[in-house]
C-alpha cells in the first residue's frame, strides 16, 4: 500500500502533509511513501531530503493521487481534486463536514474515504492524532509573536540608566489549546498577563502558568461554560452582559488582546467591541485567531492587518500556522502518522478500517460511497468535558471554631488517659523497685516524652537541620554510654554498646546530611 502528500494549492498554504522523518516513520508501518514534486519546498523541505529518505516524487498530483492509496493533505481538497480520487481510495485532511456539505457530499459520490483530522475526538487516547490541537498550539505561540513584532515596546519592565520601562500588559481571551499556548508565551517574554474563559475550571491551570484569571462577580448555578468535547458552551445573555462590562473595565489598562474564542461549526462570538477598541492605548496590539469565523473583534478583517482610527492595530491572519511552517508540518505530519499507526495495527502494511474504533469511527465522515458524518458519541467521554467536583462549601468562623475545640478536647482526653496509664505503671512499678531504679526511670520516661514532643512537632522541612543540631545530644549519649561498658554486668553493657553504635550512626549522618546541603550553597 503507498501513502503520498500532494502539495497544496491555497494561496496562504506553506505546510505540507509529510516530512521525510514522518515517511521513514510510516516506512517501519509497512507502507511505501510518495511525494508531489515540490510539495515541501515552503515548509522548507526539498525533494532531495525526501529522496534521501526513500520517498518517491512524482512529478503531478493527478499522478501521485491515481499511484496511491492513502492521500494526505492539510487543507479540504477541491471538488477538482476529489474528482482525479477513484472509488476505494482514502483522503486524510482537515475537512470541515460541518461546514462543507456539499464537498462531503460529492466525496460520498465519488467513494472516496475520508478521514477528517478536525474531528478526531478529543478523548485521551487520541491526543497524539489530535491534529486541531497541534496547529491551535503552534497559532496560539504566534499570535503572541506577531504581536510582539507590531508592538513598540518591551514585554517585560526594564529599569536602566535611560529610564524606566513598564511591563505590556496582556490579555488572552479563551483559555484552549491556543489561549494556554498564548498565556505561557507572554509570560515567558515577561508580561503581565491575565486570561478569561468561560469555564471556570481552567483558572487552575491559568494561574499555574504564572497568569491572573478574570473573575466576573456573576451569580448563577446554572451556567455552565462547559460544552461536550472540550470546547466552551455559549454562553446566557445575562453572562454576555456582565462579560462584556469586565472587558470594558480591562480596556483602557491592556496593551496586547489576544482572542481565541471560537466554537467549531459556529460563528465567532463577539467579545472586543468597537467602543472597546476606542479606549484602548495607541499603539496597542489585537490578534483575532477567530478571523477565519468573522472574529471576536468588531473591527476584525480576515487575512489582513488594519489599523483604527485611534492607533489600535488588529490582526486578522488566518494563517499563523503556516507562518510556521517547518514546525506545523512536522507536528501534523506525526499526527496522520499516528492516524495510520491505528489503522495498521499489525504494522504490515495492510490498514484495517475499524468502525468500531472511537478515534477511527469519529474521524471517518464517508465511508464505502456512505456519509458517517456526525459521528456516534464516543464511549469514553473526554475529560474535559466530565464536571468539576462541586468544591466543599467554605466553614464559617463560628464552625471552625467550634470544630478546633471538638480537637483540642479530644486531643486532650486522648492524652489524659495515656498520662493515668503511665502514672499507673510508674506506682506498680516503684511498689516493688528500689529506690536507685525508679529514678533512673523517671528521667528515662521523661526523657522519652520530652524528646519524642520536639522531634514529632518538628515540621518536616525542618528535619535536615535539626539533624546537625541533634548530634550534640548523641554526643552526649555516647559519653554517657562509654562508662557504662566496663560496668561488668552484661545486660548494661549490651545496652551501652548498643547506645554507642546508634548515637555513632546518627552523628555521621548528620555531618554527611548537613555537607550535602551547605554544598548546595557553594559555588562549584
Amino acid at each position: 500500500m503507498r501513502i503520498g502528500a500532494v502539495k497544496e494549492r491555497h494561496d496562504l498554504e506553506t505546510r505540507v502533509a509529510m516530512t521525510p522523518e514522518s515517511a521513514e516513520q510510516l516506512k517501519k508501518l509497512g507502507y511505501s511513501c510518495a511525494v508531489e514534486a515540490g510539495a515541501g519546498q515552503a515548509a522548507g523541505f526539498s525533494d532531495d531530503a525526501y529522496r534521501a529518505a526513500g520517498v518517491t516524487v512524482v512529478g503531478s498530483a493527478a499522478l501521485l493521487i491515481a499511484d496511491a492509496d492513502f492521500i494526505a493533505k492539510v487543507r479540504p481538497p477541491t471538488e477538482a481534486e476529489i474528482d482525479l480520487f477513484a472509488a476505494g481510495k482514502t483522503l486524510i485532511s482537515f475537512f470541515y463536514p460541518a461546514q462543507n456539505g456539499d464537498l462531503l457530499a460529492r466525496a460520498a459520490a465519488v467513494g472516496v474515504n475520508v478521514i477528517a483530522m478536525d474531528m478526531v475526538p478529543r478523548i485521551s487516547r487520541a491526543q497524539k492524532m489530535d491534529a486541531l490541537s497541534s496547529m491551535a498550539n503552534i497559532a496560539g505561540y504566534r499570535a503572541v509573536i506577531e504581536a510582539s513584532s507590531n508592538f513598540g515596546r518591551f514585554f517585560t519592565g526594564q529599569v536602566t540608566a535611560a529610564g524606566k520601562v513598564a511591563p505590556a500588559k496582556v490579555l488572552v481571551i479563551g483559555a484552549g489549546v491556543a489561549g494556554l499556548a498564548a498565556i505561557g508565551t507572554a509570560t515567558s517574554l515577561g508580561a503581565i498577563t491575565y486570561a478569561f474563559d468561560v469555564r471556570p475550571e481552567v483558572a487552575e491551570q491559568i494561574e499555574s502558568m504564572g497568569a491572573e484569571f478574570v473573575y466576573l462577580d456573576f451569580d448563577n448555578g446554572s451556567e455552565d461554560g462547559a460544552a461536550t468535547g472540550g470546547y466552551a458552551a455559549p454562553s446566557s445573555p445575562e453572562f454576555r452582559e456582565k462579560q462584556l462590562a469586565k472587558f470594558r473595565e480591562l480596556a483602557p489598562q491592556i496593551d496586547i488582546v489576544i482572542t481565541t474564542a471560537l466554537i467549531p461549526g459556529r460563528d465567532a462570538p463577539k467579545l472586543w467591541l468597537a467602543d472597546m477598541v476606542a479606549t484602548m492605548r495607541p499603539g496597542s496590539v489585537i490578534v483575532d485567531l477567530a478571523a477565519e469565523r468573522g472574529g471576536n473583534c468588531d473591527l476584525t478583517v480576515a487575512d489582513q492587518r488594519i489599523v483604527s482610527g485611534n492607533g489600535v492595530i488588529v490582526i486578522g491572519y488566518t494563517d499563523l500556522p503556516s507562518r510556521m511552517a517547518a514546525q506545523a508540518s512536522t507536528l501534523y505530519a506525526n499526527n496522520i502518522r499516528h492516524m495510520m499507526t491505528d489503522l495498521t495495527p499489525a504494522k504490515d502494511g495492510a490498514p484495517v478500517h475499524n468502525m468500531e474504533d472511537d478515534v477511527i469511527r469519529g474521524s471517518t465522515v464517508t465511508y464505502q460511497g456512505q456519509i458517517t458524518f456526525p459521528p456516534p458519541r464516543p464511549k469514553v467521554q473526554a475529560i474535559s468535558a466530565q464536571k468539576p467536583q462541586q468544591k466543599a462549601k467554605e466553614a464559617t468562623v463560628d464552625e471552625k471554631r467550634a470544630q478546633a475545640a471538638a480537637t483540642f478536647k479530644a486531643q486532650t482526653k486522648s492524652q489524659g488517659l495515656v498520662l493515668l496509664g503511665a502514672t499507673a505503671v510508674l506506682l506498680l512499678v516503684g511498689a516493688y523497685a528500689p529506690p536507685s531504679f525508679m529514678s533512673h526511670l523517671v528521667v528515662f520516661v521523661l526523657a522519652c516524652f520530652v524528646g519524642f514532643q520536639v522531634i514529632w512537632n518538628v515540621s518536616h522541612s525542618l528535619h535536615t537541620p535539626l539533624m546537625a543540631v541533634t548530634n550534640a545530644v548523641s554526643g552526649i549519649v555516647i559519653l554517657g554510654a562509654l562508662p557504662q561498658i566496663g560496668s561488668g554486668n552484661w545486660v548494661v553493657v549490651a545496652l551501652a554498646s548498643l547506645s554507642v553504635l546508634v548515637a555513632a550512626i546518627n552523628i555521621v549522618g548528620g555531618f554527611l546530611v548537613t555537607r550535602r546541603m551547605l554544598a548546595m550553597f557553594q559555588k562549584s
